[in-house]
């Protein structure tokens, strides 16, 4: 296993900081502090986030009857994560996570024993995640992007990658996704994400929710469309809305 280096800040453990993880270290906390002070509406973002994930996930296991759930760039199982929220509607759902974080790899080994696989792999090799992943490519596959795609500098290359995991799947599967915007309050997201670009080795790029549609073309956008998380089918219509994008897909 790759040894950790706990001083330099990785995405996958200030996101956990942000959700009231523990799973963190000094570098992220100090990384999520700068980032908060800039703009301290990314700790409702990554709650917004995560709520969403827990809803869309409960639809396609519950009245999808998806059974199996593709997580690439899934950062460290926390409460109420994929495996959690597929197994209280279906005990019997498959799910795979991907991540290239060691500190992610140790976390996953420690408290998901049979509960989920996790597969050590990069994002921007996808024809590897789709050989290790075991899925069976004749059953609907839910394939999940939380806030990863942002982490690949070019648009084009990003819409490729998500082509070309979806090109495998077969009919009937869905994309849930959902990424950092620049349209509610972009100034302050901008100037914060530049505090993590000029900190962190993996850098993040806010896009426009008509750039993110592209990752949806070809596919059956399910209602409400491409919306801030917060609108995606909540359950009160008391929602605030934040700068990220979220929408669920289906592969006809």
């Amino acid at each position: 296993m790759t040894e950790l280096d706990t001083g330099i800040p990785h995405s996958a453990r200030v996101w956990n900081y942000w959700l009231g993880g523990t799973d963190n270290f000094a570098a992220d906390r100090a990384v999520g502090d700068d980032f908060a002070r800039l703009y301290p509406d990314i700790v409702v973002v990554a709650r917004s986030s995560r709520a969403f994930l827990k809803r869309a996930v409960t639809h396609l296991a519950a009245d999808q009857g998806v059974r199996q759930f593709l997580d690439v760039g899934t950062g460290i199982p926390s409460a109420e994560h994929t495996h959690q929220v597929a197994h209280a509607v279906a005990p019997d759902a498959q799910v795979v996570y991907v991540d290239n974080d060691p500190l992610v790899l140790a976390h996953a080994h420690t408290v998901l024993k049979d509960d989920a696989v996790y597969l050590d792999a990069d994002l921007r090799e996808p024809a590897s995640i789709l050989a290790s992943a075991g899925l069976d490519l004749t059953q609907p596959v839910a394939l999940i992007l939380m806030n990863i795609l942002g982490h690949i500098p070019d648009l084009d290359e990003a819409v490729s990658i998500v082509r070309t995991l979806m090109d495998a799947l077969p009919s009937g599967s869905y994309l849930v996704t959902a990424d950092g915007t620049n349209v509610l309050d972009g100034p302050a997201f901008t100037a914060a994400i530049d505090v993590w670009n000029a900190n962190a080795p993996l850098s993040y790029h806010l896009r426009h929710p008509d750039e993110l549609s592209r990752f949806l073309d070809g596919l059956e956008v399910l209602e409400p469309g491409l919306v801030p998380c917060a609108r995606w089918r909540p359950a009160t219509d008391d929602v605030r809305e934040t700068d990220e994008y979220a929408a669920v897909a289906r592969k006809p």
